[in-house]
C-alpha cells in the first residue's frame, strides 16, 4: 500500500498473520507467495500510520511545504517475508531524487516503522543498520536491541523487556512483597527474562525469588503439575509469570484442578490484557491480578479516519492495486461478503457481493474502538518521531549544520544516516502529554500502564488502568498507582503478605539463615547498649558514652547516675547519724563547759579533752562531704579534712595517754621531772606537730595527684557511677598509715597503763576506745577495696561514723554519766580513790 510524497516512510504490519508459498526462495516475489487469515488489528495498525502522515500535512507547522508519503508492507506473520518487505523498502537509496524533476515509480524509503516481532527486527536491523536506515519498532521487546554496537540505526517507542522487569520489581517493592515466585516461558523471551529479573532483583536488594520455573511448551502435564506442586508448597503468596497465553492456559488448568489459591498473580505485558485466560473457572484465581501493558493513548480524529476506509472500484493505478486489494479484504472480512471478481491472491468465502457502499459504522467491531489504543500509540509516536527529526533537519542553517565543513542535509540530497542523526535527538510531547525522545541505545522514554482485574457482578472482567510506571528524563523511574482502586482477591480486600521472615522490628537485627536467601532471616535482639530505630536494621548502633539502650532496644536513653545521694534511704541514714553524732559533741561539749570546774572536767588536761571534743564534730560533719554528687572541692576536701580530723583526734588521745603515764610517774619519789617536762605547752606543741605532719601529707596528695571526679561506667555498662579517684593511690595509703601508727601507739600506750592504781583510770578508757578505733579501720580497708561504686563511699562514712562514735561514747560516755548522774563521785577524793567506798 503506497501513497507518494516528497519524502516516503516505510511501514511493515502483519496484515496476515499466516502465509503459504511453494518455495524457500530468497528471490521470491510478493506475487509468488499467498497471505492468508486477515488480521484486522494488523490493517488498524496500518491504517494508524497513514492516519498520523495524514495528520501531519495537514500541520502547517510541522515539516511545512514538504508532503510525507508511505509505503506499506504485510510480514504475513513470516520472517522471509517481512525480512524481504524490509530490504524492498530499502532499495534505490543510492538514487538522487529533485522536486522538480517527475519521479517514477516508488520515491526513496527514509525510515520504517516496523516491525512487531523482535525476531523480525533482529533480522532486519542487522541488515538495514549497515546502511545506517533508522528503524522504528513499535513492539518489538527484547532487550537484546539495546545493543547499540550491533544495531546502531534501530529505535522503539515501546519499553524494552529490560524496563519491564524493572517495573515488576518496583511494583514488588511498592507493596513489600519480598518473596515471590517466578515464572517463564521456555523460549528466548522467557529464558533472556529469567536471568534479567534473578539479576535485577538481586542489585536492588527489593526481595529474593523462592521459586523460578519454566513453564514447558505442547502438552506435559506432568512437568505442569510439578510446577504447581512448588506453587502449594511455597510460603511465597506472589507468583510473576512471563510467559504467553498458552503457557498460562494450561497453567491455569492445573491450578483450578489443584484449587490453588490465596495466589497474587502478577502478568507480564504478554498477557496482561489477555481476554483468553478470563474464562468463568479461571477468575476465580486470576481475579485481582497486577500487570503491566503497553500505554493507552488517545489519538483524536482516528476513528473517523477509519470510517472513511472505503474500497475504490474504479482505480485504475497499478502502483496502489496491492493496496486496494487490502482494503477489498478487509472489507470482505468485515461485512463477510465477496467482490466479483475477488482481490488478487484472496480466496473469498461465499456469501452476498459487496458493494463498497455498506455502511462501516453499523458492524459491532473492536476495529472501531479507539478507547484502548496500545499499539496504535506507539505507532503514531514512532510516525511523529520521525517527522519531528525530519523538522529539526529542515531547520538547520547553512554553516552551522551539524555534518562535515558545518553543512546542512538538503531534501534534494537526504540520506537516510543524516535523518537518523537528528532521530536520536527527538524530544517532543504528544497531545495526550507523554514525553517522546530516545535514549543512547535508541530506547524511548519508557512507560506502561499498570492494570487489574477486576470482577464484574454480570461475570465478566474489567481490566481497569489503576496506575503508571514511567521513566523520567531526569528523574528516574517512577511507579504511580491509585491504591483505591485495585481489587484484591482475599478476604481481607487487602494487599497480601509474601515474605520469607517478617520484617524485624525496631530494636533487632536481621540474622541471615544459612544456606537460604537474604530475606530469610531471624530476628535477634541488639545487645544491651547498641539500638535500632529502623525495621529491618542489619546491624545495631551503639550508643553514645552517657546513653543506654531502653528495655525495648529502639533508642538510646541517658544512663542512670549513682552516687551516695542525700534523697537515697542509705544517704539519709548516713546523713542523719553524722549530724546526730555532731550534735551530741555539741551536747558533751556543753556539758563540760558548765561543768569545767568539777575535778571530772579538770583532771588531766581540760584543754585536750575540750580539743578532743572538737575534732570529735569535725569527724563527723567530714563524713558530709563523701554524701552527694561528686566535685572537684569536695573530692579534694573529703579525705585531707577526714584525716587531718582524725589525726587532731588521736594526737589529743595520744597525748592524753601520755599524760596519764607522766602523772603516775610523778606521784613517786623522784618522778616530778617527767611532769615537768610534758607541760601543757609540750602538749599543744605536741598536738600541733603531729596534727601538722598529717596536713603536710593531704597538701603533698592534692598537689602531686590530686583526687578528682570521674564517671565510671565500669561497674555497671547503664549507668553512670560518679565517684573520687584518689588520684594518688600511695598518698592514701600514707594518709591512712599515719592516722593507723598513731592509735596503735596510742593503744599500746594506754594498754600499758590500764592497771594503774587510780579509781578513775582514764587509760582503761583510752584503751577500749583505741581497740574500738583501730578493729573498725582493720575491717575498713576490705570492704572498702571491695566496694563498688557509692558503696565504697558509703563504707568510708560508716569506718567514720563507727570509730567517731566509738571514741565519743568510750572516753566521754562514762565521764558525762558521773558528772549527770553520780555527782557525789566527781570530787576529787573519789577520783583519787579515796572518798567512796566500793560496794
Amino acid at each position: 500500500m503506497h501513497k507518494p510524497g516528497d519524502v516516503v516512510l516505510g511501514g511493515l504490519f502483519k496484515v496476515h498473520y499466516t502465509s503459504v508459498f511453494p518455495e524457500l526462495s530468497f528471490t521470491s516475489e510478493p506475487s509468488q507467495l499467498s497471505c492468508q487469515g486477515f488480521d484486522n488489528a494488523g490493517f488498524r495498525h496500518a491504517m494508524t500510520m497513514a492516519f498520523a502522515i495524514d495528520e501531519i500535512n495537514k500541520n502547517s507547522n510541522l515539516v511545512p511545504n514538504v508532503t510525507l508519503g508511505y509505503s506499506f508492507y504485510d510480514n504475513c506473520a513470516t520472517l522471509v517475508i517481512g525480512f524481504s518487505a524490509a530490504l524492498l523498502l530499502a532499495s534505490g537509496q543510492e538514487e538522487q531524487f529533485l522536486l522538480q524533476e517527475k519521479c517514477l515509480g516508488t520515491p526513496p524509503v527514509l525510515g520504517i516503522v516496523g516491525d512487531s516481532f523482535s525476531t523480525f527486527s533482529i533480522a532486519t536491523s542487522d541488515v538495514l543498520g549497515l546502511f545506517n536506515l533508522p528503524i522504528v519498532s513499535y513492539f518489538a521487546t527484547c532487550s537484546c536491541l539495546s545493543d547499540r554496537q550491533r544495531f546502531p540505526s534501530f529505535f522503539r517507542t515501546i519499553p524494552s523487556d529490560a524496563f519491564q522487569v524493572r517495573a515488576m520489581i518496583m511494583i514488588l517493592k511498592r507493596f513489600g512483597w519480598t518473596w515471590a515466585g517466578l515464572l517463564v516461558s521456555d523460549d528466548d523471551y522467557g529464558l533472556h527474562v529469567a536471568r534479567t529479573f534473578q539479576s535485577d532483583l538481586a542489585q536492588s536488594g527489593g526481595g529474593c525469588l523462592a521459586y523460578s520455573e519454566i513453564l514447558p511448551w505442547g502438552e506435559q502435564p506432568a512437568e505442569v503439575k510439578r510446577i504447581v506442586e512448588i506453587m502449594k508448597k511455597s510460603t511465597a503468596r506472589v507468583v510473576i509469570v512471563f510467559a504467553h497465553e498458552i503457557h498460562m492456559i494450561q497453567l491455569m488448568e492445573e491450578v483450578v484442578r489443584e484449587k490453588v489459591t490465596g495466589l497474587q498473580w502478577i502478568a507480564s505485558e504478554a498477557w496482561s490484557a489477555s481476554s483468553v485466560l478470563q474464562t468463568p473457572s479461571f477468575i476465580p484465581y486470576l481475579s485481582g491480578t497486577l500487570g503491566i501493558t503497553i500505554r493507552r493513548g488517545e489519538i483524536p480524529g482516528l476513528r473517523d479516519f477509519l470510517l472513511r476506509i472505503r474500497p475504490d472500484l474504479h482505480s485504475s493505478s497499478s502502483s496502489n492495486n496491492y493496496g486496494q486489494s487490502m482494503v477489498m479484504q478487509f472489507w470482505e472480512n468485515m461485512f463477510d461478503c465477496r467482490f466479483a471478481p475477488p482481490p488478487a491472491g484472496w480466496v473469498a468465502a461465499g456469501g452476498e457481493l459487496c458493494t463498497g457502499q455498506e455502511d462501516l459504522a453499523s458492524v459491532e467491531t473492536e476495529f472501531l474502538d479507539v478507547s484502548d489504543l496500545r499499539p496504535e500509540y506507539n505507532i503514531y509516536k514512532a510516525v511523529y518521531a520521525l517527522a519531528y527529526a525530519f523538522d529539526d533537519m529542515l531547520q538547520c542553517k547553512p554553516g552551522k549544520g551539524p555534518f562535515s565543513g558545518h553543512s546542512c542535509a538538503t531534501l534534494q540530497t537526504l540520506e537516510p544516516w543524516q535523518l537518523m542523526h537528528y532521530l536520536e535527538k527527538v524530544n517532543f510531547t504528544t497531545s495526550f502529554g507523554d514525553q517522546v525522545s530516545f535514549d543512547e541505545n535508541g530506547d524511548a522514554l519508557p512507560i506502561y500502564d499498570v492494570m487489574n482485574w477486576l470482577p464484574l457482578p454480570d461475570g465478566r472482567t474489567k481490566v481497569q488502568n489503576v496506575g503508571l510506571v514511567k521513566k523520567l528524563a531526569y528523574k528516574g523511574e517512577e511507579l504511580t498507582l491509585d491504591d483505591d482502586k485495585i481489587f484484591w482477591n482475599f478476604d481481607s480486600k487487602q494487599s497480601p503478605l509474601s515474605v520469607c521472615s517478617e520484617s524485624c522490628p525496631p530494636g533487632t537485627r536481621m540474622a541471615r539463615k544459612k544456606g537460604q536467601p537474604f530475606c530469610c532471616f531471624d530476628c535477634v535482639p541488639c545487645s544491651e547498649g547498641k539500638f535500632s530505630n529502623d525495621t529491618d536494621s542489619m546491624e545495631c548502633t551503639s550508643c553514645p558514652e552517657d546513653y543506654w539502650s531502653n528495655v525495648q532496644r529502639d533508642h538510646c536513653v541517658p544512663k542512670k547516675t549513682e552516687f551516695l545521694s542525700y534523697e537515697e534511704p542509705l544517704g539519709i541514714c548516713l546523713t542523719t547519724t553524722s549530724l546526730l553524732g555532731s550534735f551530741l559533741c555539741a551536747i558533751v561539749l556543753g556539758i563540760f563547759t558548765y561543768h569545767r570546774s568539777t575535778p571530772m572536767v579538770r583532771a588531766n588536761n581540760s584543754e585536750l579533752s575540750f580539743l578532743l571534743l572538737v575534732s570529735l564534730k569535725s569527724c563527723f560533719l567530714c563524713s558530709l562531704l563523701f554524701i552527694g554528687r561528686p566535685r572537684l572541692w569536695t573530692c579534694q576536701l573529703r579525705h585531707a579534712a577526714f584525716g587531718i580530723s582524725f589525726v587532731l583526734c588521736v594526737s589529743c588521745i595520744l597525748v592524753k595517754t601520755i599524760v596519764v603515764l607522766a602523772v603516775f610517774k610523778a606521784s613517786k619519789p623522784g618522778g616530778g621531772a617527767g611532769l615537768k617536762w610534758f607541760g601543757a605547752v609540750q602538749q599543744r606543741g605536741t598536738v600541733l606537730v603531729l596534727t601538722s605532719i598529717q596536713a603536710a601529707i593531704c597538701t603533698a596528695w592534692i598537689v602531686s595527684a590530686s583526687p578528682a571526679p570521674n564517671k565510671n561506667t565500669q561497674y555497671h555498662n547503664d549507668k553512670i557511677v560518679y565517684e573520687c579517684v584518689v588520684g594518688s593511690t600511695v598518698g592514701f595509703a600514707v594518709l591512712l598509715s599515719y592516722i593507723g601508727l598513731l592509735a596503735i601507739i596510742s593503744f599500746v600506750l594506754a594498754f600499758l597503763a590500764r592497771n594503774l592504781p587510780d579509781n578513775f583510770n582514764e587509760a582503761k578508757l583510752i584503751t577500749f576506745s583505741m581497740l574500738i578505733f583501730c578493729a573498725v579501720w582493720v575491717a575498713f580497708v576490705p570492704a572498702y577495696v571491695n566496694s563498688p561504686g557509692k558503696y565504697a563511699d558509703a563504707v568510708e562514712v560508716f569506718a567514720i561514723l563507727a570509730s567517731s562514735y566509738g571514741l565519743l561514747l568510750a572516753l566521754f560516755g562514762p565521764k558525762c554519766y558521773i558528772i549527770l548522774l553520780r555527782p557525789e563521785r566527781n570530787t576529787k577524793k573519789a577520783i583519787m580513790g579515796r572518798g567512796i567506798t566500793k560496794t
